[in-house]
């Protein structure tokens, strides 16, 4: 029987009592009735509990009866700081700050702000000095950034009362490559605090937190995994299709179904930027599905398209995984999967983006021959049992399909373009599955795979050297130079080019174009910085203590006990740095970097 909110709120400060009374919720759910208590008693927390099942109201609300009680003692100043929920996203930080915007009309005194990643920080910054705020909501990366900064905000003074951290989706945080930045944020924040850590999974990098940041923490699972790990209301089907036929079985699978709101996971950015353009020419005939596309490198303009989703009633979301985990949408019946994605941890995160808050649901995924194998592997791997539903497609459909996208090709270079930006980058997300012993991109049928993206001919990649792809039907007669932009100004500036290449047999700066480097995760990007700079200061050392050993040989004595000393001292020091018992700064001080 569901433990109900009454059992409970005799024991809560009057205004967070208040608050709860207001969102109406009979009962609470198992992670909330386990949690809860354990934070009102003043434990740290690590709890362990699948997606959708409530985490936002298990720490939001302990956490706002813990900041009530200490303003009894004292009142809460404008910039003094008493909680931080540190979220994977964006996404994920301003759904809880959404939460929390429900809870806060019944108390007094207390404001939360956001510090995420898409804003200025000068924007964080003044709205912080102007507003202040005792509850932050934040991303870590732009935490870590405030908390080091040295000009315009003391951010380290305003947390030195900080009574609650929170770290939500904390198996996300390390996934996504931030355990260096927790491991700073950690050193800036007081000890006697209470911590709460949540996870969908219990990793060993999450244990290997839990004891770095937790004092003597309750351990609390609360998982409906005993017999499956995706909720009790979702249904789970997949299509096994022919090598060429995934995206018209998923269009017929549309129609047939008559979907309303369902979300599409593909395997990458510029999977979801290409199809987001090719869908909405494609869509089978009584199937009105608006379209619309998110992805990690969207920045700013992911908050719309996400509110946008979420006040649709009718709509086909294409997304990548930065919408697979703890994204709280309405209404979504089904979730879509056009490959199996990279772990099978995701999928069930994926998956749990429907038949939330005790509502129906159904997930499909759309497999090939070669992907069998899965369908055992994630029931033994994740106890997710897949219902088949029989593939209907026809060849000649998928051939009048591939045609059609062809013809768009033929009309827009940039969707030309597009379509072999978009197949490459499927192919090698494809290489990196976590179970690469099933889905191998040696066994991937990618001449069908290029067929399926509509191109005009293969590409040249290492992926393709000594490989089949008889299965791609070409077009030989086809002069890839008279396919225009429709874009005007781009066409011009090509056919000028177009002109030069023909007289001189070299196509315009292709000798001296730049190459873009590939992007990657700020996280990383921070973390390789941080790795070269290390390697400088080391160098540099290396350096002086050759030095000094050149000056000792020049002396008749020997070495010095003055440059031993010395040396010793450098060693010492090296291996402080090292152990980050002193900062960066200090150290280059005291070795006259500075």
């Amino acid at each position: 029987m569901p433990k109900k909110w009454d059992d409970l709120l005799e024991t809560l400060h009057h205004e967070v009592k208040a608050a709860v009374i207001s969102l109406n919720f009979p009962f609470m759910t198992p992670i909330q009735a386990a949690t809860i208590p354990q934070f009102l008693a003043k434990k740290d927390v690590a709890a362990e509990a699948v997606t959708g099942s409530g985490k936002t109201l298990a720490f939001l609300v302990p956490l706002l009866h813990i900041l009530k009680i200490r303003d009894l003692e004292e009142k809460w100043q404008k910039h003094q700081i008493g909680a931080i929920v540190i979220s994977p996203t964006r996404e994920l930080a301003l759904q809880t700050k959404d939460v929390l915007d429900q809870l806060l009309p019944s108390m007094t005194d207390l404001k939360q702000i956001v510090f995420v990643g898409g804003n200025s920080v000068e924007d964080d910054l003044n709205n912080f000095k102007k507003y202040g705020g005792n509850i932050v909501i934040c991303t870590p990366g732009r935490l870590e950034d405030l908390l080091t900064r040295k000009q315009g905000i003391n951010l380290p003074n305003a947390i030195k009362n900080l009574e609650v951290l929170i770290l939500d989706e904390a198996d996300r945080l390390l996934d996504m490559g931030f355990q260096k930045t927790l491991d700073t944020i950690l050193s800036y924040l007081p000890r006697q605090r209470r911590t709460g850590l949540f996870s969908a999974t219990q990793t060993k990098e999450v244990q290997d937190l839990i004891r770095a940041g937790l004092r003597n923490p309750v351990l609390i699972s609360v998982s409906a995994k005993a017999k499956q790990s995706t909720p009790d209301l979702l249904q789970n089907y997949y299509i096994q299709t022919k090598n060429d036929g995934k995206l018209a079985s998923l269009l017929n699978f549309l129609k047939q179904k008559r979907i309303k709101k369902s979300m599409l996971f593909l395997p990458t950015c510029a999977c979801v930027d290409y199809w987001s353009k090719i869908f909405p020419h494609i869509m089978p005939k009584g199937v009105q599905l608006p379209i619309m596309a998110i992805h990690g490198k969207m920045k700013e303009k992911r908050k719309k398209v996400l509110d946008k989703f979420k006040n649709s009633d009718k709509a086909l979301l294409l997304c990548t995984d930065v919408m697979a985990r703890g994204i709280d949408i309405p209404e979504v019946d089904w979730v879509l999967q056009w490959d199996p994605p990279a772990s099978a941890t995701a999928f069930v995160h994926r998956v749990g983006r429907t038949a939330r808050q005790g509502q129906q649901g159904s997930a499909l995924i759309v497999l090939l021959k070669n992907e069998e194998a899965y369908v055992d592997f994630l029931q033994a791997n994740q106890r997710v049992k897949l219902n088949q539903i029989n593939d209907e497609i026809t060849q000649q459909e998928i051939d009048t399909l591939r045609d059609k996208i062809r013809n768009l090709h033929k009309k827009d270079r940039a969707l030309m373009e597009n379509a072999t930006k978009a197949f490459v980058s499927h192919v090698r997300a494809y290489s990196k599955h976590e179970c690469s012993v099933l889905l191998k991109v040696k066994e991937l049928p990618l001449g069908a795979l290029g067929a399926t993206y509509g191109l005009l001919q293969m590409p040249k990649m290492p992926e393709l050297k000594n490989r089949d792809v008889t299965d791609f039907p070409a077009l030989p007669t086809l002069d890839l130079n008279s396919i225009p932009y429709k874009d005007k100004n781009r066409e011009a500036i090509r056919l000028k080019k177009l002109e030069e290449y023909k007289k001189t047999g070299l196509w315009p700066n292709k000798t001296i174009k730049h190459i873009k480097k590939a992007t990657e995760p700020w996280s990383i990007s921070k973390q390789n910085k941080e790795t070269r700079k290390e390697k400088r200061l080391k160098r540099k050392q290396r350096k002086i203590a050759s030095a000094n050993e050149n000056k000792s040989k020049k002396r008749k004595g020997g070495i010095s006990e003055e440059d031993l000393e010395e040396l010793k001292n450098d060693i010492a020091l090296l291996k402080k740095f090292k152990k980050k018992k002193i900062s960066d700064e200090e150290y280059e001080k005291t070795i006259g970097l500075v």
